[in-house]
């Protein structure tokens, strides 16, 4: 009885409740803002690894390398690289790639740049002049190359048609020393120009009306207006757009590949045609590897260089 008693007055008194276990340092990582972060970062990140890492790495080994794809590859050491200052072509392909970028560049920006402030000002409910000048870019390359390979035709081309109107004897372009270069950034700006004006119809819709207002009311002109309230405010759409705009004509293959084939001579040969050719046609696979880690540099160089002027050029603040 005197255990019944015992084990019936235990059953009567509430049992402490156990304080939950204390989460793992695991548990807490899974639950903060960074995992979230890091998942959805992890595609991109894996993308970056196979596609862009991955590759350079290679790269950076096949470069030491004398290999033609069907013999086994011997060690060169920095052989391939020496061979960059003896080269000719190489230099003549950097040139030209120089050429392209620090004549198309500009270019473009302005012709994105007059094409938004107009869109912007004068024409902000016409929705279709913005698609319709955005579809050179969204259309392939290799398309576009086509159409101005017959706008180019010396005779009856459209281009030289329209300049015959006025009394101009166009040139045959694209077997022309002096125009092949500059037809291909013609033909390679009215197919960029689309993207950058995207970009500043943004950066301008994102400045606030009444900064306008005021500088109308100090008695700013319109390109007082512009040069004070628009350029510094569109400055991060501008530096985005450079930065894009350098690292994409660095890369200029296609257009070049289509419509001139790297000539008359090697006025047209760009740097990643070069490279192309050296790779897939000499099949010399370390020293197209050492020139793509040269253009590689060339463009982080130049980049980097971006950045460091954004500092005192781009201002982020309204």
């Amino acid at each position: 009885m005197a255990l019944e008693a015992h084990s019936a007055a235990r059953g009567a008194i509430p049992r402490t409740a156990k304080p939950p276990p204390h989460p793992g340092r695991w548990q807490r990582w899974k639950r903060s803002e960074a995992f979230a972060a890091w998942l959805f970062l992890l595609p991109s990140l894996v993308g970056f690894l196979v596609f862009t890492a991955g590759p350079v790495l290679a790269a950076a080994v096949i470069s030491l390398l004398d290999w033609n794809l069907f013999s086994p590859p011997s060690f060169a050491g920095l052989g391939n690289f020496a061979r960059l200052g003896s080269d000719p072509t190489f230099w003549t392909a950097l040139g030209n790639t120089a050429y392209f970028t620090f004549v198309s560049v500009p270019l473009t920006l302005l012709v994105s740049l007059g094409t938004a402030l107009l869109l912007n000002h004068g024409l902000r409910r016409m929705a279709i002049f913005r698609s319709l000048l955005l579809l050179p870019y969204a259309t392939i390359t290799v398309a576009v190359a086509f159409v101005w390979i017959w706008l180019y035709i010396p005779h009856d081309g459209l281009v030289n048609s329209v300049l015959g109107l006025v009394g101009i004897h166009g040139p045959a372009w694209l077997v022309s020393e002096g125009w092949a270069m500059p037809a291909l950034i013609l033909m390679s700006v009215w197919k960029s120009f689309g993207f950058g004006m995207v970009i500043f119809l943004a950066g301008l819709a994102a400045i606030p009306q009444q900064l306008y207002e005021a500088a109308r009311v100090d008695g700013a002109t319109p390109w007082q207006s512009f040069r004070k309230v628009t350029l510094p405010l569109l400055s991060p759409s501008v530096f985005f757009t450079v930065v894009t705009s350098v690292i994409g004509s660095f890369q200029v293959f296609d257009q070049a590949l289509i419509m001139t084939d790297g000539g008359p001579g090697a006025r047209t040969t760009t740097l990643v045609m070069y490279i192309y050719q050296t790779g897939f046609e000499n099949y010399d696979q370390g020293y197209a590897a050492a020139q793509s880690l040269v253009l590689f540099a060339f463009v982080a160089v130049i980049t980097g260089l971006q950045f460091l002027a954004q500092r005192r050029l781009v201002h982020y603040d309204v």
